[in-house]
């Protein structure tokens, strides 16, 4: 496979319009090494499925270390995506462009598909028209796993997703999240965010210490 935007049914796709520019994977460089064990790893198998399947819908973001057409690229973000595209043979991919060395700012985030990722690329590939059965099928899960990936941030308020975006919060944190009205899901994300714990348990426990009154009428209750 040449390009990710071949013609093929195979071919890789962007998920959407960005400027940016399309580079040789060669002169891409990581900006860590990676781990050993990636590609054993489940996630590392289900980004390659859902690359496979629906294209690339995060494009990595690099910084260039030159110029000219020999220029070398430092990698931000998307370490997972380019060793993916390695793995299926890919010999170019979209990238974002950076202006400023924002290495320590990208290489201190998560370097992983999170919940919330999860669930925009699911949703960008089904707007692109991408039927919820072939997206279990890419990803060898049930249908059902893909519906729950799908609605999981339906009754979540927009400003507790955008401090949780970028960071390790699983589905099970974040349907918690639901219990309590919009602005105490703000308060208990911002009390996560800094301890740094994004577990259920303590989430659970944030909200058991609301006020009664904090609680919408949700089913989960």
């Amino acid at each position: 496979m040449d390009n990710v935007f071949g013609d093929s049914i195979g071919a890789l796709k962007i998920g959407f319009e960005m400027n940016g520019k399309t580079l040789r994977l060669a002169d891409i460089l990581p900006s860590r090494k990676p781990d050993e064990k990636l590609q054993a790893s489940r996630k590392f198998a289900t980004v390659v499925a859902s690359i496979r399947e629906v294209g690339i819908i995060e494009p990595p973001i690099v910084h260039p270390m030159g110029n000219g057409p020999d220029a070398k690229y430092l990698l931000l973000d998307g370490h997972m995506r380019i060793e993916a595209l390695k793995e299926i043979g890919c010999d170019t991919v979209f990238c974002l462009i950076s202006t400023d060395d924002e290495s320590y700012t990208y290489n201190n985030k998560v370097n992983q598909v999170t919940a919330i990722q999860e669930h925009f690329m699911i949703l960008k590939a089904i707007e692109r028209g991408v039927s919820e059965d072939r997206i279990a099928s890419a990803l060898k899960v049930d249908v059902s796993f893909i519906r729950q990936k799908r609605n999981l941030l339906q009754g979540i308020c927009p400003e507790a997703v955008d401090l949780l975006k970028d960071v390790a919060a699983g589905a099970v944190t974040i349907r918690k999240l639901k219990k309590v009205k919009p602005s105490r899901q703000v308060e208990i994300v911002e009390m996560m965010l800094m301890v740094h714990n994004f577990s259920s348990v303590y989430c659970e426990a944030l909200i058991y210490c609301a006020y009664f009154a904090d609680f919408s009428n949700r089913s989960e209750m």
